[in-house]
């Protein structure tokens, strides 16, 4: 690890204050992942493919990657330990990422999540151990985001006690599937139950699929996905069944049981609410693609800040050197917004781990509500770290010129591995609909499937909006809300108290015209149940993304409250002042239509903005070596080159030697 700091920021207070709760974690893979984990530049696909099997099998021990599983099959029962490993993984190669969380998090921890004691007992040892690697077989060629139309069926037959689980055409085949072309032998496989003649909604079943040889079982087809852009160590595949017959004690049966008569019972009673009860216990899996995507965007970042620091290009008429790239203005505009966007983003997705391990790490019952709520803020917040990703890596992409597209410095690939994550885990677009749907309805369970927009009586009647709920240091938050005088033309625009209340005014805004849009169209469309939510999903989706910035710029403030060090707390605070800001300016024409900007405060938004660029340029490199990444992981051909050139800085490193960050 490269020991730089900048002026009088203690770089490893600020590594600390990022590694969070579980620090223990994150270092123990900077200890234990060395160079042979790391992609290797040119492979082919089945290179890739043999490379990345053969690594999943020797991670070492160390770092606990199936750590969320009980103590007594191999894992520590850490939930939040398991996510954070999923994050540090991907900062090595993003196919190992993936194809670990195949194994443990989505294929096992299906298992963990909706089968019983005889399930665990059976499989889960050797599953965390990496002996039996698996599937989780729940995308439909035709059905991707709308699970609860899936095509396959799983029929019971109380003559034979075994379900007859099949594919009825192309559409309904398994199709996307990570570790299926080549390595899985079984699948957690996700069909309509049926049995006595009747459909009891999406159920999982654990499905052998391939014999000790590696050949597909009868009647399983299994096909490789073919080419993609990216991940080329992750072997997706398609599966198809004709009538392959399960042993009953086979189906998943936590939230459903079938007697060897047939008779179908569940502790839950309505079949919506079960069914997203069953997908709730599987959120893990979306709050490590994020979290992955956000580590990625980290490794970006850091690459692109490193490189301006050293690359120059043109000069200046009073002097005979070359300006460096990270001096530009321009530049600045392209890096540090997103950097602290990025670290706006780990301090929520730091705040969501916590959340998670609390809600699911207990031995007690989970609470439903929380559970709830966990799931639209994980949806929410996948959107907008994905996102974020794709933009901000082909952002460093383009700041790095044509070194920057070159295999040997490493975003290329950052680019297109982590390019599906958008559509991963569930479309973002459909994400922040389900998070729509929690402002809007306050989570009722009773609501189904996107169609359920289309009631006119339930919207006409009880939609309404959410009880505010703050994400954390809430007497903070409100305390600085409530200190903000009246008239918005007093305050500085970095006043903490008026941008946090200006994040909440444009949610409350959005959220408050949706539902009046939403009943306006109850009553004058009544026969048309569609069209009431589509003639408004433009409205409901800006909703949904403004509170997603609102959440997220609270856990920032809570992330710099709980921060010690004055000097990293000062820093912190300067970081979101620029993220805050920078959404705010983003968002102009919005703030500016509704009356919330003057034109005046506007332009001085964009003033307060670039001195902020100016003031945060010599804390760029802490800022991005706070990140922690060891030098090997970045893996960059560029960065090595970096102590050959470390003369040509000598001249600017004396001329602004960067000063304190003013508290």
């Amino acid at each position: 690890m490269p020991d730089h700091a900048s002026g009088h920021i203690a770089l490893a207070h600020l590594q600390n204050v990022l590694d969070g709760p579980w620090a223990a974690v994150r270092r123990a893979h900077r200890d234990h992942l060395n160079g042979k984990f790391l992609p290797v530049y040119g492979e082919t696909v089945d290179q890739a493919r043999e490379r990345v099997s053969r690594l999943l099998t020797e991670l070492p021990v160390e770092l606990g990657m199936g750590s969320a599983f009980p103590v007594e099959y191999g894992g520590r029962s850490d939930v939040g330990g398991s996510i954070v490993a999923s994050e540090m993984l991907a900062q090595v190669d993003l196919s190992l990422m993936v194809k670990a969380g195949v194994q443990w998090g989505l294929f096992g921890g299906a298992i963990a999540a909706l089968g019983t004691r005889r399930h665990h007992d059976a499989y889960l040892r050797d599953i965390v151990s990496g002996k039996i690697l698996g599937c989780f077989a729940m995308t439909e060629t035709g059905h991707g985001s709308d699970v609860q139309q899936l095509r396959t069926t799983c029929a019971y037959d109380p003559h034979t006690q075994t379900f007859d689980l099949h594919t009825p055409h192309e559409a309904a085949r398994k199709d996307y599937i990570g570790n299926a072309a080549r390595d899985g032998r079984m699948a957690v496989v996700f069909a309509q139950l049926i049995t006595n003649g009747r459909q009891h909604g999406v159920h999982a079943w654990l499905v052998p699929i391939r014999d000790a040889r590696g050949n597909p079982l009868p009647g399983v087809t299994i096909g490789d996905a073919g080419p993609k852009a990216g991940l080329l160590g992750v072997d997706n595949g398609r599966i198809s069944f004709d009538h392959v017959t399960v042993p009953r004690d086979m189906l998943l049966d936590r939230y459903g049981q079938v007697a060897e008569d047939g008779t179908y019972s569940s502790p839950i009673e309505n079949d919506s609410r079960r069914f997203f009860t069953m997908l709730g216990t599987l959120v893990r899996g979306r709050v490590s693609v994020g979290g992955a995507a956000s580590a990625a965007t980290k490794s970006a970042l850091t690459i692109a800040v490193r490189y301006g620091d050293v690359r120059r290009q043109f000069g200046t008429p009073d002097a005979d050197r070359e300006v460096l790239l990270n001096d530009y203005l321009a530049h600045q505009r392209k890096l540090l917004p997103a950097l602290a966007t990025t670290y706006a983003l780990h301090f929520a997705q730091a705040e969501l781990v916590a959340a998670l391990d609390e809600v699911q790490g207990g031995s007690g019952p989970v609470d439903e509500h929380r559970q709830r709520e966990l799931e639209s803020r994980a949806a929410g917040l996948k959107a907008a770290q994905t996102w974020h990703a794709t933009r901000t890596i082909q952002m460093c992409r383009e700041a790095c010129g044509g070194a920057g597209y070159m295999a040997e410095n490493r975003l290329p690939g950052l680019k297109a591995d982590t390019d599906v994550f958008t559509t991963f885990e569930g479309d973002n677009t459909v994400l922040l609909q389900l998070v729509a749907k929690g402002l809007l309805t306050g989570y009722r369970d009773e609501f189904g499937s996107l169609d359920g927009w289309g009631r006119a009586s339930f919207v006409a009647e009880q939609v309404r909006a959410m009880v505010l709920e703050r994400t954390a240091a809430r007497a903070v938050i409100e305390r600085l809300i409530s200190a903000v005088p009246g008239r918005d033309e007093e305050v500085a625009v970095t006043d903490r108290g008026w941008q946090l209340k200006v994040f909440e005014d444009r949610e409350d805004h959005l959220l408050d015209g949706a539902v009046r849009r939403l009943r306006n169209g109850a009553a004058t469309k009544k026969d048309r149940p569609f069209d009431i939510f589509n003639d408004v999903q433009d409205h409901v989706l800006a909703a949904a993304a403004a509170h997603i910035d609102r959440v997220t710029l609270e856990a920032f403030v809570a992330g710099i409250e709980g921060t010690a060090d004055p000097a990293v707390r000062a820093l912190l605070s300067r970081v979101c002042d620029l993220y805050a800001l920078s959404v705010i300016e983003a968002h102009k024409g919005w703030f500016l239509e509704h009356g919330r900007l003057t034109p005046a405060r506007s332009k001085a938004i964009t003033a307060v903005v670039n001195s902020l660029l100016k003031e945060l340029r010599p804390h760029m490199r802490t800022l991005v070596d706070g990140f922690a990444i060891p030098e090997e992981w970045l893996h960059c051909a560029i960065l090595r080159e970096e102590p050959d050139r470390q003369e040509t800085m000598a001249a600017h490193d004396a001329a602004s030697a960067p000063q304190a960050v003013p508290a």
